[in-house]
């Protein structure tokens, strides 16, 4: 039937593989330099509600 065997499926192979991690790797840059800028910033940070009773005893109040 149909095989690649040898050089030419080791090549075919290798070149496939290094075209997705550079894919990949691209991606991975793009979104970090679009979010790089954009962070959380939590806004009434009292108003928000504990709900485990034994971690809201472990609060401390930064005054």
């Amino acid at each position: 039937m149909f095989g690649l065997n040898g050089i030419g499926g080791m090549l075919i192979a290798v070149v496939l593989l290094l075209s997705i991690v550079g894919f990949l790797g691209t991606n991975a840059l793009l979104v970090q330099q679009k979010n790089a800028s954009n962070f959380y910033k939590i806004e009434g940070e009292k108003e928000i509600k504990m709900i485990d009773a034994a971690a809201a005893k472990k609060v401390v109040d930064a005054k």
